[in-house]
C-alpha cells in the first residue's frame, strides 16, 4: 500500500495535466458547436477489422471504438459529434498500449479528411495553450514544435524517402506494418506534428476511397515524436461496399483461426442515410505521454492493469 501511495503521489502532475487537457478539449469542442455523446460500452458486434481484437464480455463484446454507433448517431441527423470514452482490445500491453485506454473520437458532416487534419491541428493547439503548455516539449528527445503549419506527407513519399523499399514492393510482400514501424515511424513528428496520409486501400477498412486513385484511401495518422496520436479518414458512406470490406475481414479472421464477429447489421442500414463526413480518433493517454515526456504510457494513468 506504501508503495501504491507512493507512485499515486509521483504521478499527480501528470494526472493534473490530463484533467486541464480533457478539459480544454472540451471546451473547444462547445465553441464549436459539438454535441457530446455516449454510446454503449458492451455492444453485440464490434466492426470486423483484420488486426484488432475484441474483448468479450458473456455474449457480447466490449467496444473497440465507438466509431458505428457515432455514425448511427451522424445518419440519425447529428452533424457534428464527440466523445471521450473507455475503449479496449484484447492482446494490447506495453509502453504505448493498454487493454483499456481512453479515446477522443469525433465526426463533422460535409468534411473530408484534409478538413478534418485542419480541425485536429486547431484543436490541439488551441487545447495546449488553454493547458499553458510552452510552444515546444523539451523532455523530448529534441524539441517538438507545436505551432502551425504541421507538417503533411503522404504514405508513398515516406516509405520512399525512409524506407528500404517502395510502398508497393512492401505491400506486394506483406510488410507494410513492419516496415512502417521500423523504418518510417521513427523519423515521423520528430521537430513538428505531421500527419501522414493517403493510404492503401487494404490499410482502412472503413474509409472512403480517392475518387481518381481507387487503390488509395482518403486516411491519415497523426505523429508526435515518432508516436502514432490519432487515425481519422473521409468516411465511406456506401453500405454495399462497406458489407464487402466487411466479408473480406471476416474471411481473413476465420483463416487465421481469430474470434468470429457478427455483422453489425444495424449499422450497416444506417448507411443508408450517412451523409458526407470525416471522423477521428484520438488516444488521449499517448497525447498526455507526449506533453509529459514520459516512455511508458503507465505513467499517465492512475491505474494500470497490473494494480488491480
Amino acid at each position: 500500500m506504501r508503495d501504491e501511495q507512493f507512485y499515486l503521489a509521483r504521478k499527480s502532475g501528470n494526472l493534473r495535466l490530463r484533467a486541464v487537457l480533457i478539459s480544454s478539449i472540451r471546451r473547444f469542442f462547445e465553441k464549436h458547436l459539438f454535441l457530446e455523446v455516449e454510446t454503449p460500452l458492451c455492444i453485440p458486434a464490434p466492426a470486423p477489422e483484420e488486426h484488432i481484437e475484441a474483448i468479450p464480455s458473456e455474449d457480447w463484446f466490449l467496444q473497440t471504438s465507438p466509431e458505428l454507433y457515432m455514425k448511427r448517431l451522424m445518419a440519425a441527423g447529428y452533424p457534428r459529434i464527440f466523445q471521450i470514452c473507455k475503449c479496449f482490445r484484447a492482446n494490447e500491453r506495453g509502453n504505448r498500449h493498454l487493454p483499456e485506454f481512453t479515446m477522443l473520437e469525433w465526426y463533422v458532416a460535409q468534411f473530408d479528411y484534409h478538413q478534418l487534419m485542419d480541425q485536429c491541428e486547431t484543436l490541439l493547439i488551441d487545447a495546449f495553450q488553454s493547458a499553458k503548455q510552452m510552444q515546444s516539449i523539451a523532455q523530448l528527445p529534441s524539441e517538438i514544435h507545436f505551432c502551425s503549419p504541421w507538417h503533411r506527407i503522404t504514405v508513398a513519399d515516406a516509405f520512399m524517402q525512409y524506407a528500404p523499399v517502395s510502398l508497393e514492393e512492401a505491400l506486394e510482400k506483406n510488410r507494410f506494418d513492419e516496415i512502417l514501424v521500423e523504418y518510417v515511424e521513427p523519423h515521423l513528428g520528430k521537430d513538428r506534428p505531421l500527419f501522414l496520409y493517403d493510404y492503401p486501400r487494404s490499410m482502412a477498412a472503413l474509409a472512403k476511397l480517392k475518387e481518381d486513385r481507387p487503390d488509395i484511401a482518403e486516411r491519415f495518422e497523426l505523429y508526435i515524436g515518432g508516436i502514432e496520436i490519432a487515425n481519422g479518414f473521409s468516411e465511406l458512406t456506401d453500405p454495399v461496399s462497406q458489407r464487402r470490406r466487411f466479408e473480406e475481414a471476416l474471411a481473413f479472421r476465420a483463416g487465421e483461426n481469430r474470434a468470429k464477429y457478427p455483422m453489425p447489421e444495424p449499422f450497416l442500414a444506417a448507411l443508408e442515410n450517412l451523409p458526407p463526413c470525416a471522423g477521428i480518433a484520438l488516444g488521449i493517454d499517448r497525447l498526455i505521454m507526449i506533453l509529459t515526456g514520459t516512455s511508458t504510457i503507465d505513467d499517465v494513468v492512475a491505474f494500470p492493469p497490473e494494480w488491480l
